[in-house]
Formats: C-alpha cells, structure tokens, sequence
C-alpha cells in the first residue's frame, strides 16, 4: 500500500504516529514517551522526521498533527478556536510549519473565554471530530485522562467543556500524600472490588464531601485493616465519582453521553457509570483521533484518501 500522509498524535508525555494510504488503511505506526516536554528540548522536527525515517516514509509524505505540538510552548502555536466552535471549521484553523521538506499541518485547540471559569483543550477536539456522533443532535462527552475533559456538543458544535484533573490528582495523593501509605505497593485498580464501587457511589453522591472522603482512606487502613488494594481502589473510585458528580452539577445531564477511551481507561470509566446506572456509548478513542486526523488531512491534502470518516 502507497502511504498517503502521516498522522501524529503529540500529547504532553507521549507521541504516537501512524502511516496512512490511499484507501485509508494503517500502513504502519510507532509511539514513544516522547511527548512535549523531551520535543521541546530535542527538537520536534528531529523527532519526527526520525520516525518517519524508521517507517521509510516518503521525503515528501504529508503531515497532520493533533494535540501539545500546537502549544505556546510546543513546535507552532496553533491558536484556539473559541467556544462555540464548530467541529468543521478544526481543519480550516490549521497553522503550516514552514521551511520543512514535507508539509506539516497543526490542528487548534479550543478555548472556553468564560471569565469565572477559563478552559482550554488541545487533541480532545480532535477525537470529537472523529467519534461519528450525530452532529445535529446534542450530546455531552467524557473523555478520560490526566486532565479529564467534559465537553457538550450541539448540532457539531462544541459549546461547552470543563477539565477535571482526576488523574493528576489520583497520582500526586497516590504517590505524595499522607494517602500513599494506604496504598503502597499497587499500580493496578481491581474495579470489580467492593472498594472501588463504594467510592464511586459516595464521590458521585457527595462530591463536596470528597476531601473527608479521601482521608478515610487512611483511617481505614489504620482501624479496619484495609489492604492497600483496598485503598488504591477507593481512591480511585472516589475521584472518578467526584469528577462524574461534578460534571452532573456543571452540566445538569448525563443523558446521551458518549464515553471516548481505550483499553483500562474505557474499562474504569465503563464500570463506574454502570455502577451510577448512567447509560454511556463507548467510543475507542484510538480510532476516534485517527478518524479525526483523517477527516482533517483529506480536507488539507484533497479526498483521495478515502470517503470522509473513513480509516
């Protein structure tokens, strides 16, 4: 198969990039841990063209990249469209990398302006892009991560989004808080225990409470013998109900909500909605950005790729 352009996902810990072709099949792909932070130092250009290389791409093959490589501090500031921003015009904000041998485009992130509580997403938009939702029926969508975003969209429009830093916290209280006594020794959440759904039921429940919550943990391990898989499982649990409690409060609606994740995090994210009983379509995210990077690339690089969402 004759690759046709190359799509890079750049997040802020991780780079991931894959060999697409004119009938829009997955040639080839690589990832590393080279995310913004190691390109920023490295050189973004050296570090693409280096994978590139490894896959024997062509010297002219077309580039689209999503996510932190757009950053202030990333290879080109790609601006931020501003909310409402429709998820049509993504490509159409692409900023060129100039004075490269290929051409390498940059999607935008999207920014909420709202003065009480400013926002701003980069890649998330990409996966929206590409997850086939109706666009002309409103729905909200989680998509799981580090930052944890919140984002509703309407007739293809996204209008609003929150972040929630659930999985930042979890690894600073799991690794620098009086909590990692009560978790020590474990790196893989049991979502089947009893511990996890507890947790989930209470952040859900009362989100405000979640502080007091999260020092019970320790009380536990200290007055009812809690295992530390027992504490890694409530911590989990309790931050992924607080952030689902508070999305609730934010958005008032759960309904028609499109859970966007792969592998673990899909997995977390699809019992604890089914412990709430809040009906979620899931959508594998690895398909949903190289999805979103197709749509964007056949607009920039012509439709010879293939029909429009398909990859």
């Amino acid at each position: 198969m004759t690759p046709y352009y190359a799509a890079a996902d750049w997040g802020t810990s991780s780079f991931r990039l894959w060999l697409v072709s004119t009938e829009g099949q997955i040639i080839a792909e690589r990832s590393s841990d080279q995310g913004l932070a190691v390109a920023a130092a490295s050189g973004f250009e050296q570090i693409l063209e280096d994978h590139l290389d490894a896959l024997s791409a062509p010297k002219d093959l077309p580039v689209i990249i999503c996510g932190m490589a757009g950053a202030r501090q990333g290879w080109r500031e790609a601006p931020y469209l501003a909310v409402p921003a429709a998820l049509t015009d993504i490509s159409g904000h692409a900023v060129e990398i100039e004075g490269t041998s290929r051409r390498i485009y940059i999607l935008p992130g999207v920014a909420s302006h709202d003065p009480e509580a400013p926002d701003v997403m980069r890649g998330e938009e990409t996966l929206l892009l590409g997850n086939h939702a109706d666009p002309h029926k409103m729905y909200l969508a989680c998509l799981p991560g580090t930052h944890s975003k919140w984002v509703q969209v309407d007739d293809g429009a996204i209008v609003g989004f929150s972040t929630f830093m659930t999985g930042e916290l979890f690894a600073l209280l799991a690794n620098h808080s009086i909590l990692k006594h009560a978790v020590a020794g474990h790196s893989q959440i049991q979502r089947e225990s009893r511990h996890f759904a507890d947790g989930v039921k209470a952040g859900y429940s009362n989100p405000e409470e979640i502080t007091s919550h999260l020092f019970s943990i320790r009380a536990g391990q200290l007055l009812q013998d809690r295992t530390g898989q027992d504490g890694y499982d409530r911590l989990s649990g309790l931050l992924i109900g607080c952030e689902i409690g508070g999305a609730r409060v934010r958005f008032g609606q759960t309904e028609n909500l499109r859970l966007v994740a792969s592998g673990q995090l899909a997995s977390i994210y699809d019992t604890a909605f089914a412990l709430l009983d809040i009906p979620v379509t899931t959508v594998d995210a690895r398909n949903a950005v190289l999805d979103g990077l197709g749509i964007a690339a056949r607009r920039l690089f012509g439709s010879h790729a293939g029909r429009d969402g398909d990859l």
